[in-house]
């Protein structure tokens, strides 16, 4: 039986150790820790609760919209706001064009590497790899001329021993199985979506004035003025220009994102069986109608893999428990606190730095661990996709089917590591061809001579009542987000955030069940425990995002990469 830990986990946002045992070339046993603390919780009590939403956008750099939309709808679910249709509109098409630019980057530049080998790729045919391309999609960039320009590129890297985003992975490892050409065609859709990225967020900086932290957002609606008559608004010019943003989205989505997706995962359908985690799925769904507010991805609960149900979500039913987690409640050990109940009271009892392994029978992570009726549930895209696909969603079911039959496999893929990467590019797919609907509806509005952007009957707290709580839900690109609030004499009484990785890298709780992220790696083959390649594949395909559960810091300046093996 040997021991391995892998600390930090790279190419994540924040800070995550994996510790497994591995018998007869598998694992056998693991444990996800945090080792940095996150106590922003503690900062919003006594603030005014109109503010939440700018602080909370700092528990992370990268998920900052997601925080914004999640705390005012908390607030405004607490005292009962309506938003005017307008800023439902404007707030769609942010969190959407946020989706589809978040899970590109997780593709290419936070995951590819698990399965693409730079090194390989300057052994390959610019013509053979234009002709592959070309095969796939007809992507104008697909020419000979073209592979081989990234080509010498890369050779120039290596040259000068520059590889920057390509250095320290796991090159030549035996696990990597695309051929030369594909490997190349990867690289430099890689490279591309690096310039394509910085051009679509401009609408964030269009519609929030920045990115990221965009400024726009307001309990009660948005505060960007809508007006086809001012060069201080979003006038009909500025309108144009969003909507080809979003076209440059789509285009890319679909003739580069999904055809090389699809390109990876048919040379890795052996991950279609390793990976599959606890089994049960929650989503918190999104995007409302503006005027129905009936989301168009539907909420919904699938347990134990069963897609014949779709369980509704009842946010009464969750809870947190910290049995392995370093914080303590009030009621003590083995019980859970509902979000509205929370506590963030640190105590630290884990080895004192530097240590060789975490006391995993005990304590050993500073993420709780968030429980649904005391079952563990798995958030995020994939998650997202079988509650639509399972509820009759026809956008998602086409797309699902799409790739199920290009792949030539069943439903039961989904349930895996490849399944979870795919669900990713196809939860970005519809939204992709769902923003430029949003976009219309939002002209047709302002068209029609509605400007109304936010609704500010309540905005003074004399109007509020003396006691409230609500909370406010956010399917983010990785998953069920959720803000709980309490509110008292206009004040914040109490503040919780159930973030996706919270969900997704728990430790065990109370009854010993494992998190989604332990549970997903049972079982995984590890060809070379120096090099744990696989391990990386199953957590990347989740798109971990520790700071959102945990906050970092760096105080000691010592080694930060070690995998270690016993």
């Amino acid at each position: 039986m040997a021991k391995i830990v892998v600390d930090p986990i790279t190419r994540i946002e924040g800070h995550l150790r994996i510790e497994a045992e591995i018998s007869n070339g598998r694992i056998v046993n693991a444990w996800s820790g945090s080792t940095m603390f996150r106590g922003i919780e503690k900062i919003l009590k006594g603030r005014d609760p109109r503010d939440a939403w700018y602080y909370t956008q700092r528990f992370c750099g990268v998920c900052t919209t997601v925080h914004s939309i999640a705390s005012i709808r908390a607030v405004e679910n607490a005292l009962a706001i309506k938003v005017p249709p307008n800023a439902e509109i404007v707030r769609n098409i942010i969190m959407g064009i946020q989706n589809v630019q978040d899970h590109v980057i997780h593709f290419y530049h936070l995951h590819a590497l698990d399965w693409v080998d730079i090194t390989s790729a300057l052994k390959a045919d610019p013509a053979r790899t234009a002709s592959l391309a070309a095969s796939i999609s007809d992507w104008p960039l697909n020419s000979p001329t073209y592979f081989k320009g990234i080509q010498e590129r890369l050779k120039a890297f290596v040259a000068k021993g520059r590889l920057g985003p390509f250095a320290n992975a796991y090159w030549g490892h035996s696990a990597m199985k695309l051929p030369p050409e594909a490997n190349l065609m990867a690289t430099a859709h890689y490279l591309e979506a690096l310039e394509w990225q910085k051009d679509v967020i401009k609408v964030h900086a269009y519609l929030g004035s920045k990115n990221p932290h965009p400024q726009t957002f307001l309990v009660g609606g948005m505060a960007i003025p809508l007006d086809p008559d001012s060069q201080n608004a979003i006038n009909a010019d500025k309108l144009a220009e969003i909507g080809g943003l979003l076209k440059k989205a789509k285009e890319f989505v679909e003739k580069v994102y999904i055809p090389d997706l699809l390109a990876v995962a048919s040379f890795y359908k052996d991950w279609a069986g390793i990976g599959g985690g606890v089994g049960n799925y929650l989503s918190y769904g999104e995007f409302p109608d503006p005027v129905t507010g009936k989301q168009f991805f539907p909420p919904g609960i699938i347990l134990g893999k069963d897609l014949t149900k779709v369980h509704p979500v009842d946010q009464k039913k969750i809870a947190e428990y910290v049995d392995h987690s370093w914080f303590e409640y009030s009621v003590g050990q083995g019980k859970g606190a509902h979000p509205w109940d929370g506590e963030t009271e640190p105590k630290y009892t884990g080895p004192k730095p530097p240590y060789q392994y975490l006391d995993t029978d005990r304590k050993y992570s500073w993420v709780k661990a968030p429980r649904y009726e005391e079952l563990p549930m798995e958030v995020g895209p994939l998650a997202k996709l079988l509650v639509a696909y399972a509820s009759g969603h026809k956008e998602t079911q086409a797309a699902v089917g799409l790739v199920l039959k290009h792949l030539n496999v069943g439903p039961e893929a989904l349930f895996s590591t490849l399944g979870r990467t795919g669900a990713r590019g196809l939860d970005c797919l519809v939204t992709a061809q769902q923003l430029p609907v949003w976009h219309g509806q939002l002209v047709e509005s302002i068209g029609k001579g509605d400007l109304r952007i936010h609704a500010g009957e309540k905005w003074d707290p004399s109007t509020w009542p003396k006691e409230a709580a609500g909370y406010g839900w956010h399917e983010a690109p990785r998953g069920a987000l959720g803000h709980w609030i309490k509110i008292k004499d206009g004040q914040i009484l109490n503040y919780q955030a159930v973030v996706p990785s919270t969900w997704n890298a728990s430790p065990r709780d109370h009854k010993g069940q494992r998190g989604p992220y332990e549970e997903a790696l049972i079982g995984t083959p590890i060809a070379d425990p120096n090099r744990p390649v696989e391990i990386l594949r199953t957590i990347h395909s989740f798109d971990p995002c520790l700071a959102c559960a945990v906050h970092v810091l760096d105080a000691t300046g010592n080694e930060l990469v070690r995998v270690k093996v016993s």
